[in-house]
């Protein structure tokens, strides 16, 4: 396995107890009210349609709490995530709501090997995972190959222009790729982007960007047909602390003109027919 994948595995094994316990996760609400979704998947919703009867696979899931929002919203799903910890959590947390979810532990790029080919109706993406693939063109061909013919793909990602800044109190300042390079950025940081006491001893990330004609060009060659970008002012968190503010549905933009950044996308595709 590539030194990037092992670094990066132990970085999110680690994180794994102190984001169940956040409450940024929302665990205790998901268990407390059944019709409870994620913020994520609030956002996406009528952007998703109706997905009732559909099955569904969420790559890079984490600990599931995307995948089982997307559950109550009548999918069957599956997850999958390189994390074994991430997964147990993510199983625990559909047994416990009553869900019908199954969650697998593996990369990404081995989904087609694990899941099955031309399995599913749709692949869900969300924020915050593609920037631990080096090569989005073979995250293209993964997910054609998950796809049914008339399947279709659904991403909301952090942006890529929002990924190149560098952020201090007061300041954000272009200093990272916009585009994909063979090289990773490396990162050395000591907290995750939820609120904790814990002290984490895996620090080191390997990341890398992608520019949106490279992620849009990566699902063409693919095989698939591109459908729709829209680009958001806003995160599902606060990504340039000091420079955001929150608003009602915990969606984060710009206090000062948010116009001038766009922070999330939402990229839409399907696989033809025949």
């Amino acid at each position: 396995m590539n030194e990037y994948f092992d670094v990066n595995r132990a970085n999110w094994d680690e994180r794994v107890p102190a984001h169940v316990a956040s409450p940024s996760y929302h665990v205790a609400d998901f268990l407390a009210d059944p019709s409870y979704l994620s913020g994520v998947v609030r956002f996406d919703r009528p952007r998703l349609g109706d997905i009732s009867g559909l099955r569904g696979v969420h790559l890079q899931c984490h600990i599931g709490t995307d995948t089982v929002s997307l559950a109550r919203l009548g999918a069957r799903m599956s997850g999958l995530d390189f994390s074994a910890p991430a997964v147990e959590q993510a199983q625990s947390l559909a047994d416990r709501l009553g869900l019908t979810a199954d969650f697998h532990v593996a990369d990404a790029y081995d989904a087609v090997r694990v899941l099955g080919e031309a399995t599913y109706d749709f692949v869900y993406t969300g924020i915050g995972a593609l920037c631990w693939l080096p090569d989005i063109a073979r995250w293209g061909e993964v997910v054609a190959g998950l796809l049914k013919p008339g399947g279709r793909l659904f991403v909301r990602e952090g942006h890529p222009m929002l990924w190149t800044l560098d952020t201090g109190p007061q300041y954000a300042e272009v200093r990272y790729p916009y585009f994909e390079t063979a090289e990773p950025m490396l990162f050395d940081e000591g907290g995750t982007y939820v609120d904790t006491d814990v002290e984490f001893s895996s620090t080191r990330t390997h990341e890398w960007n992608h520019g949106l004609a490279e992620t849009i060009t990566a699902v063409q060659r693919s095989g698939l047909v591109f459908d729709s970008l829209e680009e958001h002012d806003s995160a599902p968190w606060n990504a340039l602390p000091g420079l955001m503010t929150e608003d009602a549905d915990g969606e984060w933009r710009l206090t000062d003109a948010p116009w001038r950044l766009a922070a999330t996308y939402t990229l839409q595709a399907h696989k033809p027919a025949q």
